[in-house]
């Protein structure tokens, strides 16, 4: 027997992969590293207002996708809506003054000229309204000051002095104050200009792809989650709320009241007693942590424990936080915020017959390219050419007046807190919008 030298097995091993081995042809057109720019200009315009526009914000990533397109499928796309200007508050590290120069659209100094691209009178098709990010402050209650409210002030006042308004898109929730918020509704309602928000969470991915189908008995729910008490907690909520909304039909000529009856936010070792005791499900945990590929080793509550918060989070709360949320229909459901122990959000509840819980994952696609922002953007170029949000703006005010109302608890010694304001009622839309199918495609 022949021994054969490390390098002469590589360099035979080599020679017989060529010799056996044909490379695919040069993909004609590199759409996922050099796509193709504009050939025909857009037929419509959109203003950007927004806190910040640096690199990886969502104004990047959600009015980028205007600029640059985005793969449909197997083909690149770009939405009939152009960015016809942008306004940035904190233009620290900013990015709009580069793009302006290569894709032409104006560098507005206050949000009247955004919107009216110096005219003096509207001038745009729509409005993306990204108040996320930037240099804020934080109040008693852990809420970053977002100035979404003021923005969207200024933003009615030029539909107001121009006679006419266009389709405004609000990311994440209104506001972090739930009356404001409840004014951004009622304006938009009373002046009749179509008004959509939220985060990424309900249009992403899920794994598996479940979708509750309308009226399912549901009798309890978990939402697994982490990361900052609101800028987070809002993901979670809206993962929960477009779940649980499903326990109804969609009769829009007379909507369900999906409105809640009292909120309470638990916090350390408050937590796990409540489970102990009941308040919510250690078996539906069980089956939500189940959905977590980032799930950790060892016992949830040392993890959680030993959690080193980052000094980027603005408010520093130790965990584990729970918001138990009671419905005014007795149906009940808790989001936990388990950082050490997981890092994604996932979703267990039980259902009326059915001997095992029902279970998703809400997946998020990573940085850089963190292609949640381009679900929900294409939820917004959908939205902007029809007119018609995806699914009510109502549940963006329920569930940020939810957390309003859990922040609230918080800070008031974790009070059980009756919500006599949040009967709230819409229709649920008859398909959710998540996004299936798979996003990372081989090229053909």
């Amino acid at each position: 027997m022949t021994l054969l030298s490390r390098r002469t097995f590589l360099a035979s091993s080599a020679a017989g992969v060529s010799a056996g081995f044909t490379a695919p042809a040069a993909e004609p057109d590199s759409l996922r590293t050099r796509p193709p720019k504009r050939t025909k200009p857009p037929t419509k315009t959109v203003a950007v207002v927004s806190t910040v526009y640096w690199y990886l914000s969502h104004a990047y990533h959600i009015a980028g996708r205007f600029l640059d397109g985005y793969m449909v499928d197997d083909e690149h796309h770009f939405p009939e809506f152009g960015i016809g200007s942008v306004y940035v508050e904190q233009p620290r590290n900013d990015l709009s003054r580069d793009l302006a120069k290569e894709h032409g659209f104006r560098i507005a100094p206050t949000i009247e000229d955004a919107l009216t691209l110096g005219t003096g009178k509207l001038a745009v098709d729509g409005v993306l309204l990204i108040g996320e990010h930037g240099d804020y402050p934080y109040n008693a209650r852990g809420q970053k000051l977002y100035p979404r409210h003021d923005y969207f002030r200024k933003i009615v006042g030029v539909f107001e002095k121009s006679g006419r308004s266009v389709p405004v898109f609000c990311d994440k929730h209104l506001s972090y104050d739930r009356l404001k918020a409840a004014d951004m509704v009622s304006t938009a309602k009373t002046m009749g200009f179509p008004l959509m928000a939220g985060s990424s969470l309900p249009v992403t991915w899920r794994r598996p792809e479940l979708e509750l189908p309308l009226g399912v008995k549901l009798k309890e729910a978990v939402l697994a989650s982490r990361g900052e008490l609101e800028i987070y907690g809002i993901h979670a909520l809206e993962a929960l709320q477009c779940m649980a909304e499903r326990r109804f039909t969609n009769t829009e000529a007379k909507p369900p009241e999906q409105g809640v009856k009292a909120v309470r936010c638990l916090q350390g070792e408050a937590v796990w007693r409540a489970g102990d005791e009941g308040l919510w499900s250690w078996e539906l945990l069980e089956h939500a942590v189940g959905r977590s590929p980032s799930r950790n080793a060892g016992d949830i509550r040392a993890n959680c424990r030993r959690f080193q918060r980052p000094g980027t989070w603005g408010n520093f709360v130790p965990g584990p936080i729970a918001f138990h949320i009671e419905y005014r229909d007795g149906f009940r459901a808790t989001v936990l915020q388990l950082d050490g122990h997981l890092a994604d959000e996932t979703f267990a509840a039980r259902i009326e017959g059915m001997a095992k819980p029902v279970s998703t994952l809400f997946w998020l696609p990573p940085p850089p390219g963190a292609a949640f922002l381009e679900a929900l953007a294409s939820h917004i170029e959908q939205f902007l050419t029809t007119g018609r949000p995806p699914y009510p703006v109502e549940r963006t005010q329920l569930t940020g007046a939810i957390l309003d109302y859990a922040l609230e608890s918080r800070a008031t010694g974790s009070k059980r807190l009756e919500t006599p304001d949040l009967d709230i009622r819409y229709a649920p839309p008859a398909d959710s919008g998540f996004m299936r199918g798979e996003y990372v495609k081989p090229v053909k």
